[in-house]
């Protein structure tokens, strides 16, 4: 198979970078070493120890761990590669089954990692977020997306940032000195790669690749909670004002319209009463809002797109529709992105079955002569019955562990047992303890508000957590009577974590576990059109 253009074009920088990443690493390691010995005057006995300790393991085993910094970086960049090449109609392949998962508990140890790797990828994006944003615009020029349409760099901060973890691992495996040189190689990482970055940039325009336009680009999928985007009220606009706005000449042709459609609602050209035409301009405008929106992924467009014909012809029955966004047909709308959101990537059975659950009752609504709410409510009721029995296949799949885990939660609270001692019902490795002065602690105002928060948690929650190095949607699949310890299971993949109450207070206090929101997706275009009118696209 040939290999695209933009793709040997991408190989062929991340090659010329990852020539450069030995001699990045050697830098790190001076840097960090001399940052760890002007240090040691303002250290406690404990932490100047650690500090000598750690820097005498640097010096003996540098070369150790630059292979494993390479190796990580080789790794994460060829997996990106291979990620954007690969078309995004190709399966997944086959889900694994739940029961052979092996289940490791997640502790404050663990997410003390976590912890740090986000302060890592933190402090790199706010020493370099010029030199970031430039690198990006020229990547994405190399590949060929003159848009900007997502972020194509492969040597992201994250990748760096576990690349670094990767390193650490060459260290004594007692985990207070692995987190004690990511604490010290942090700033020295990201002041190195505000370089680094720079000179990718020059190297790439001394080629004469013409950097993309840039645009902000949107967080993935859930990354925003309940917030919603940055300047966005929470008050959803009112709609019937807005049609009321709507120009009502259903000849006039704006910019992407779609005049049959219309007058196909209507009835005919120029049918139907003033109200109802600026009531199916809105729907129209909606619909394009909606579609426009890069949180909706192709394969759910697709799928709304058909529901804007039946959905016009709903405008003129249902005088409702436009009262708020808590329609059946809008909240079926939200109701279907936010469950998209919610399973695995394009081509994997899970989120094929989704989809072609929605296509039949979207089918359905499209062949009904009289379109209803009642109709609505019943496509709403149909979805949260799949999404319902989705999560009961889940439930079913990992039910044999739930004794187990009942049983380590017994364990912990009398204080019988370790997280070590499951008599082999779990695949539980042993957890190295991280000295308490090297640990971050949850801040102590807010451990009131997250207890709250975890006791409120139900089974089918969805949070969004940083775990093990990356950003996940988990869902909870089963807590614990005294809620000592949690179950959740990943959304993208069959992949289950346990995790410990405190670590989940730990993990919440440093902001790195948040609940999921479901997106007000038709509120936000209904935003965007009433910004539109308001620049001079309303009725004239």
């Amino acid at each position: 198979m040939t290999t695209p253009h933009s793709s040997r074009a991408l190989v062929q920088f991340v090659e010329d970078e990852m020539l450069r990443a030995p001699l990045l690493f050697d830098q790190l390691i001076d840097a960090t070493v001399e940052r760890a010995r002007q240090s040691l005057p303002s250290l406690e006995p404990f932490q100047r120890q650690a500090a000598a300790d750690l820097m005498q393991a640097l010096k003996s085993l540098h070369h150790r761990m630059a292979d494993y910094f390479v190796h990580s970086l080789r790794e994460q960049t060829a997996a990106e590669i291979a990620r954007q090449a690969a078309p995004q109609s190709l399966p997944a392949g086959p889900v694994a089954d739940m029961k052979t998962q092996d289940l490791a508990l997640v502790d404050e140890q663990e997410v003390a990692l976590d912890v740090q790797l986000s302060h890592t990828i933190e402090a790199i994006k706010n020493v370099a977020e010029f030199e970031l944003r430039e690198l990006r615009t020229f990547v994405a020029s190399l590949v060929g997306d003159l848009e900007m349409s997502r972020d194509h760099n492969p040597f992201r901060a994250e990748t760096f940032a576990r690349a670094l973890w990767a390193a650490s691992q060459a260290l004594p495996s007692a985990r207070g000195q692995q987190l004690n040189f990511m604490r010290h190689a942090s700033t020295p990482l990201a002041q190195l790669l505000r370089t680094a970055y720079a000179a990718a940039s020059s190297r790439l325009e001394s080629q004469g690749i013409e950097p993309a336009a840039y645009r902000t680009l949107i967080l993935p999928n859930g990354s925003r909670t309940r917030h919603g985007r940055m300047g966005e009220s929470s008050v959803p606009p009112d709609m019937r004002s807005i049609r009321d706005a709507m120009p009502d000449d259903i000849n006039a042709e704006p910019r992407g319209g779609n005049r049959l459609a219309r007058q196909a609602a209507l009835g005919g050209a120029g049918a139907g009463q003033h109200t109802d035409r600026q009531a199916v301009e809105l729907v129209k405008r909606l619909f394009e809002a909606v579609l426009a929106d890069t949180r909706v992924k192709p394969d759910v467009a697709l799928l709304v797109a058909r529901l804007q014909t039946p959905a016009m012809r709903l405008a003129l029955r249902d005088p409702g529709l436009f009262d708020h966004d808590r329609h059946p047909l809008w909240r079926y709308v939200n109701r279907l992105v936010y469950a998209s959101e919610m399973t695995p990537d394009f081509g994997d059975p899970e989120r094929l079955m989704l989809l072609k659950q929605a296509k039949a009752t979207i089918d359905q609504l499209a062949s009904e002569a009289e379109q209803t709410v009642q109709l609505y409510g019943w496509s709403l009721e149909r979805l949260e019955t799949y999404l319902h029995k989705r999560l009961t296949r889940r439930l079913t799949g990992v039910a044999s562990q739930l004794g187990a885990l009942h049983k380590l939660e017994e364990q912990m609270v009398s204080g019988r047992a370790g997280p070590a001692t499951m008599n082999g019902a779990l695949d539980i490795p042993h957890l190295d303890t991280v000295p308490a002065d090297l640990m971050d602690p949850p801040p102590q105002q807010t451990l009131s508000t997250a207890e709250r928060w975890i006791a409120q948690l139900q089974v089918g929650d969805w949070v969004r957590m940083f775990l093990q190095g990356r950003w996940v949607h988990a869902q909870l699949l089963w807590a614990g009577t005294k809620r000592e310890i949690l179950f959740f299971g990943d959304g993208a993949s069959d992949a289950t974590w346990v995790v410990r109450r405190s670590a989940l207070l730990m993990m919440h206090g440093n902001k790195l576990l948040k609940d999921l929101k479901q997106r007000a997706i038709v509120a936000s275009a209904a935003r965007r059109v009433q910004e539109q009118l308001q620049q001079g696209g309303g009725a004239g």
